[in-house]
């Protein structure tokens, strides 16, 4: 009798230790929000040159044609089009790579780790009420086609000082992108149908 007591108390910390073990997972999500601070950063950085260099700062202007790789044939002495969209794309790009940071730290802690208990809240995210596994993966997928969207433009309106088998590799993986979202979006259309459906 005192060994099944043992064996069955045995049994129910081991489960109790492995449950447990998700918050293994905090020191990620942390470090995912520092991540978000640097980006955060890195956009200020940007927007203030962008400010700077309306207003004719020529190292500012600099600062900004050597941070997204842009090249002319002539010296660039003042912003032009060209400079001041791939500025703007470049902020985009900060913004929905941040977006996909809160998507994975809210939408990862909220499956994963803990309940965040946000029923209440004011400004508690329309999808986290219904996310799980299955969803978070299908919204991730769609984050990332966005964020390849906004890179593959950056290097079109650059094309000159790109190889041509970069924009051959960066067409191909961005077409990989949509196939992958694609196939993901469907399979766990799949699996809702199949489990939904009324069993006979």
């Amino acid at each position: 009798m005192k060994k099944n007591i043992r064996r069955g108390s045995a049994l129910s910390t081991l489960p109790s230790l492995i449950f447990a073990s998700r918050w293994l997972q905090l020191p990620l999500y942390l470090g995912l929000i520092a991540a978000q601070a640097v980006y955060v950063f890195h956009f200020w950085v940007e927007l203030v040159h962008l400010l700077e260099a309306v207003f004719g700062s020529e190292k500012a202007l600099q600062a900004l044609v050597t941070s997204i790789g842009y090249k002319a044939d002539a010296p660039i002495t003042s912003l032009n089009e060209t400079v001041i969209m791939l500025v703007v794309l470049a902020l985009i790009d900060v913004v929905m790579i941040s977006n996909l940071l809160i998507m994975v730290i809210v939408g990862g802690y909220e499956t994963f780790v803990s309940r965040m208990n946000l029923e209440e809240h004011p400004d508690q995210p329309e999808w986290l009420s219904h996310v799980n596994a299955s969803v978070l993966k299908v919204k991730l997928a769609t984050a990332i086609i966005g964020i390849s969207s906004i890179h593959l433009l950056k290097t079109f309106i650059n094309a000159g000082n790109y190889d041509t088998k970069v924009l051959m590799w960066q067409s191909i993986i961005h077409i990989t992108f949509l196939l992958s979202a694609l196939a993901i979006a469907l399979t766990d259309r799949l699996l809702s149908a199949a489990h939904s459906a009324p069993e006979h």
